[in-house]
């Protein structure tokens, strides 16, 4: 049985019912989102061929040091760094390293800040360089498979909406749907209830109502949807090492739609994405 509960009136941790926010929650979920957007954009110049992964988990480091925010991932379940950067068949989680991007690379950066409590939760993709025509069709499906997801979220409607929606577009296209990991509750709290899976059927899960906040966020593979977490605990790369792409976004139900938090404030969270 599900059950929703008004966001002041709750715990600060995850006690399995759905938050509902109020309007200034909105406004301040928005205000942690645009500074993880602008700090997404700052990385544009900054992924390219030669780039170590550890340099983009160091901007995130600084940035969230300039702007007065928290990287939700440092210290995390003892995570060590405040980024995820996720290269071709990794899917997701995958820890900042030393070694440099190559040309013809993908790479999902994910990044969380936090803001006077509020957590802004969003990942793009980055091509390094130039990248095969494969690569950027995987893009492209990932991107859209995301905004046909936001597009099912209106009250009334369920989880199993925004599941549908993608995992039906996704398949279309000759791609999969990552089963093993799924968006989430997102507020004051990093990962909270609902989770929101990336396929389904429609009609199925809690319902949407108006003051619920969450990610989507799905992870599309070119070849099957099988994926396994390697040894450091954390990197979960897909089985067949055919590539993965991932797009998020932090949103917020409204009266007769959806509010997306984390949009780039120049229009650098969607594709075409080719670094010079």
């Amino acid at each position: 049985m599900v059950s929703y509960v008004e966001a002041s009136s709750a715990p600060l941790k995850n006690t399995g019912q759905i938050r509902l926010y109020e309007k200034a929650d909105f406004e301040a979920m928005h205000a942690a989102g645009q500074v993880t957007a602008r700090c997404l954009d700052g990385l544009v110049d900054l992924i390219r061929p030669g780039t170590k992964t550890n340099e983009i988990d160091d901007f995130v480091f600084t940035f969230a040091r300039d702007n007065g925010v928290l990287p939700a991932t440092l210290g995390y379940r003892g995570y060590t760094k405040s980024t995820c950067t996720s290269i071709n068949h990794v899917v997701c989680h995958g820890i900042p390293n030393e070694k440099p991007l190559k040309e013809g690379d993908i790479v999902n950066v994910d990044v969380t800040l936090i803001l006077d409590g509020w957590y802004g939760d969003s990942s793009r993709m980055y091509a390094v360089g130039n990248i095969k025509r494969a690569a950027e069709r995987l893009i492209d499906v990932t991107y859209e498979s995301l905004q046909r997801g936001m597009a099912a979220v209106k009250p009334g409607a369920t989880t199993g909406d925004i599941g549908a929606a993608i995992q039906e577009y996704v398949e279309g296209e000759r791609c999969s749907v990552v089963r093993d990991f799924c968006g989430h509750g997102v507020g004051r709290i990093f990962h909270d209830m609902p989770n929101i899976l990336h396929y389904g059927r429609p009609g199925e899960g809690p319902e949407l109502k108006p003051g619920m906040i969450f990610t989507i966020e799905p992870m599309v593979n070119l070849g099957r949807p099988p994926v396994k977490v390697l040894s450091d605990g954390w990197t979960a790369v897909t089985r067949d090492r055919s590539l993965s792409a991932q797009f998020e976004h932090s949103i917020g139900v409204t009266e007769d739609g959806y509010e997306i938090f984390t949009l780039s404030p120049k229009g650098l969270d969607k594709p075409p994405l080719q670094v010079s």
